[in-house]
């Protein structure tokens, strides 16, 4: 088989790595467009995987992105034509079931933000739409989206591909005192939230922990290298998310994938997004995986410091994530001709 993965963003490297190494050691050929966005690129490298840039992002701009949108749609289609491609398959990636209709490729599309503006598009043209099974399929299902289409997998997107190494995983950060940053996600269009409003947070406690930021631009590493966050390390190539997990006392994230792996794996996290949350978020803060400090401030993260522990990486959710993982393999291997 030949199998394409659209990988538009840079948690979309972690979610499918296992699975293109998986399938490229039985013998399938993979074929990896991508975009560069975030880390994107700088993971793909580090991981030495091979890709094709398609495009590019173009910003906050609602009328770029919309512009930009269908430009990328048609490149994609340009470079997918005549390719012998049996199946292709995304996370959140709004433009490959277009461009896969336009060519010809039956698509597999996953998403777990119920809030995505470009779900609607993608659950049209997809074959095949997988959702969370906290995510009704009334929010999917309507008159040009057959319920027959959507299956709602088990567990959390960040189960499917951490279950294997991280199963039975305890954090060992305590002695290390390392408080990872992930930043807002400033050019988002979805984000509607403050820049940078975890400065006093950082300031205050910069000098008895080691704070290490990760930075979604070049923008936001350049701000913490200012003087007055002398003593904050910033990243300025991606680390790969077992280098963070073994040593990382705790964790705050701005929302988005890299939050939910560290709760899901037993490192006490902090989710401080500032709109409105996913379900897939409430889950995980209604079950007692996740702290979510909106408003945190100086004062509130010296308490959470001073009873952090950590715990056992969640067994019920890797249980679930085998299993999805199982099933979202067997299902690309169902469009082998």
């Amino acid at each position: 088989m030949n199998i394409w993965f659209d990988l538009t963003n840079s948690p979309h490297i972690n979610f499918f790595k296992q699975l293109i190494e998986e399938l490229k050691s039985e013998g399938h050929d993979v074929t990896i467009t991508c975009r560069p966005l975030a880390n994107t690129i700088d993971l793909l490298d580090l991981y030495h995987m091979e890709y094709t840039i398609v495009g590019k992002h173009y910003g906050k701009s609602t009328w770029k992105k919309a512009m930009g949108f269908f430009v990328r749609v048609l490149e994609l289609y340009k470079f997918l034509k005549g390719k012998k491609i049996d199946v292709g398959i995304s996370q959140s990636s709004f433009y490959s079931p277009i461009a896969g209709s336009l060519a010809g490729i039956p698509t597999i599309y996953t998403n777990d933000n119920e809030h995505a503006a470009g779900n609607k598009i993608s659950f049209i043209f997809a074959n095949k739409v997988l959702v969370p099974e906290f995510i009704s399929k009334e929010n999917v299902c309507n008159a040009l989206v057959s319920e027959k289409k959507v299956t709602q997998y088990k567990g959390v997107k960040e189960g499917i591909y951490l279950w294997k190494k991280y199963k039975g995983f305890k954090a060992t950060g305590d002695q290390s005192k390392k408080i990872y940053v992930r930043t807002e996600p400033q050019t988002a269009q979805y984000y509607k939230g403050k820049s940078y409003f975890l400065d006093p947070v950082l300031e205050s406690i910069k000098d008895d922990y080691q704070v290490i930021i990760l930075p979604r631009n070049e923008a936001q590493a350049e701000h913490y290298k200012g003087e007055q966050y002398k003593g904050i390390v910033v990243c300025d190539k991606p680390l790969q998310f077992d280098e963070i997990a073994k040593d990382c006392f705790m964790f705050i994230g701005a929302g988005g994938t890299m939050t939910r792996e560290m709760a899901v794996v037993g490192i006490p996290t902090i989710s401080v997004y500032q709109d409105a949350l996913l379900d897939v978020d409430k889950f995980l803060i209604d079950n007692g995986i996740m702290m979510y400090e909106p408003k945190l401030n100086a004062q509130r993260m010296q308490e959470i410091l001073a009873s952090a522990q950590s715990r056992e990486a969640s067994t019920a959710i890797l249980d679930k994530g085998e299993q999805t993982y199982n099933y979202i393999k067997q299902l690309i291997l169902s469009y082998e001709k």
